[in-house]
């Protein structure tokens, strides 16, 4: 497994090593004792499965509050997508910030994006399915979102002039400056 530490604190790429033969691959995905070795020791308690049939298709930016907050670890099933994370820890250097990475089944690419960030996609290819652990159960009580499109953001979604589907939902969701963030960064020592 490669793991690769990406500009915001908490966030990385990981990479597992995929076995292909003539039959096709096979790889681990998590391994609970590989990762613990590396120092992520999450507890998945819930897999998610999102299938979108457009391309352009925009989920996001989301996250549950405390006590209910979900790590989550986001791979593609089929097709590709633009993933994203954006820090939403108060007082954290990196807030509001943001790093996309395309996750894709060919290149298997999984984005780890800790509790105190917001979440989103967007699909690049039809028929495209995103695949995701969390470590807590869905509370719809403590979901919140903001704006896919906030200027203070700034995300480039790569969307080249096209209008992005989304939910009515994340059409509404508010701006980042209204949002009073549940998280509130920690630092740690080196």
């Amino acid at each position: 497994m490669q793991i690769e530490d990406t500009r915001l604190s908490g966030v990385k790429i990981l990479t597992p090593r995929r076995f292909g033969d003539a039959r096709g691959f096979f790889c681990e995905s998590w391994n609970r004792q590989t990762m613990a070795a590396h120092g992520l020791t999450y507890d998945f308690v819930q897999d998610n499965h999102s299938f979108s049939t457009q391309v352009g298709t925009l989920r996001g930016l989301h996250f549950q509050a405390p006590p209910h907050a979900q790590d989550k670890l986001v791979r593609c099933g089929r097709g590709r997508l633009f993933d994203v994370a954006v820090d939403i820890r108060k007082g954290s250097p990196s807030y509001g910030r943001w790093i996309g990475v395309e996750l894709s089944f060919e290149n298997g690419r999984q984005l780890l994006v800790p509790a105190g960030f917001l979440h989103g996609f967007v699909t690049r290819e039809p028929e495209t399915e995103i695949i995701y652990k969390c470590t807590d159960l869905y509370a719809p009580q403590t979901e919140g979102a903001v704006r896919f499109d906030d200027p203070e953001i700034g995300i480039d979604w790569g969307l080249e002039g096209r209008e992005p589907v989304l939910s009515e939902k994340d059409a509404a969701a508010p701006g980042l400056k209204d949002l009073d963030s549940p998280f509130t960064w920690e630092a740690r020592a080196p």
